[in-house]
């Protein structure tokens, strides 16, 4: 539900949708994902652009508010992080006439957006930090504060308190994540989660046109490449020549090895893959990639295996989140300040070099 107020009408894909659902930008080349969280905020809410909010105040969702204080130590942060890596020059890069600082702001307001929503969800769940995780988040915020210089601090327009809120609300929005998956069953079988190995020969079915696009053999040049499959497949079992060193000579994908567990790949290549002891080799399938020859190296990878679990485990907790997350996020009235949302921008300070608010969140509260 799209609402129209003044001269700007709130569109998808537009500046409104900087609060829409699903809008989650990766960050996690840098390490600054909170901590399980995967849930953005909802693509049914409603945005308001709005210049109701107070001077400071960047958004407000339901009656919550951020403050452009807040977004400063993430943006900061996440500026200083990007430069200790790829250098100042970084700030040039563009795509699709979208630079990396305008994406970069994007990314920050979907995350306190999204830490600002579950602190919502924690509020109707009745879930509150006890007095030990306020101790502790007064401690980190104390920490981190007395870590800033004063440039730092006047340039970010930052408080002990600015800092202390912003670690209570991410610590709720933690522990409102686990209330919520506490429930889900770790446990996942072997055979669930099996992962196996497999090397494989392809020869395709298919080439591009000069524009890139694919075109299918016609039946006559598939026959040929079966029957050439075909061929190799023997010299495999027959001809005693090392099944790598066909697939080095032979197959039309660079990658021969794959480790893999159910629901990943092909639908028959990965029935036909399972159904393979260790050192079988499979009769020549048909996917729409083309003729596959697969040979089995092992039936069971247990660390492969072990991962997958682990894996299973975290989408799960992610779909249950999820879906509690998005119902809840598409009940609220979003207002966002566009003029100073427009005024905010990167500190070119070389004074400012702060990078470790979320490092000090992790030092007071490990996972």
């Amino acid at each position: 539900m799209w609402q129209e107020t003044g001269k700007k009408l709130c569109r998808p894909g537009g500046l409104a949708a900087r609060l829409g659902k699903r809008c989650c930008i990766l960050i996690l080349c840098l390490g600054l994902g909170l901590c399980g969280l995967t849930a953005c905020d909802g693509e049914g809410a409603r945005v308001v652009f709005t210049t109701g909010l107070g001077e400071n105040e960047v958004f407000r969702i339901g009656n919550i508010s951020c403050t452009r204080a807040e977004i400063m130590v993430y943006l900061t942060t996440m500026q200083n992080r990007y430069e200790s890596v790829y250098g100042p020059e970084i700030w040039s890069v563009a795509k699709d006439d979208v630079t990396l600082e305008e994406n970069v702001k994007e990314t920050v307001l979907a995350r306190i957006a999204q830490i600002k929503t579950m602190c919502l969800l924690a509020e109707r769940e009745d879930v509150e930090l006890d007095s030990e995780e306020i101790r502790l988040a007064e401690q980190a915020a104390a920490e981190y504060f007395n870590s800033l210089n004063e440039t730092e601090v006047r340039l970010m327009g930052v408080e002990v308190g600015t800092i202390r809120q912003l670690y209570m609300e991410y610590a709720l929005a933690n522990k409102i994540y686990k209330y919520i998956i506490q429930d889900i069953n770790p446990e996942i079988s072997d055979d669930e989660a099996r992962t196996i190995t497999v090397q494989h020969i392809l020869l395709r079915t298919w080439t591009t046109d000069g524009s890139g696009a694919r075109v299918i053999y016609t039946e006559d040049v598939k026959e040929s490449v079966y029957e050439k499959a075909c061929e190799i497949r023997e010299m495999a079992i027959s001809g005693g020549q090392d099944f790598l060193d066909l697939a080095s000579r032979y197959s039309d994908d660079t990658t021969i090895t794959y480790s893999f567990g159910k629901g990943v790949m092909d639908t028959v290549f990965e029935e036909t893959a399972f159904s393979l002891e260790t050192g079988e080799i499979s009769e020549v399938i048909e996917t729409e990639s083309g003729y596959h020859i697969i040979r089995c190296t092992n039936t069971f990878d247990r660390e492969q295996t072990e991962l997958s679990k682990l894996e299973i485990v975290e989408e799960r907790r992610r779909e249950v989140f999820g879906e509690e997350y998005d119902a809840f996020a598409d009940t609220l009235v979003r207002q966002l300040n566009t003029e100073l949302w427009e005024e905010i921008v990167l500190i070119r300070d070389e004074e400012v070099k702060t990078t470790d608010f979320f490092d000090v969140y992790a030092k007071y509260f490990p996972e």
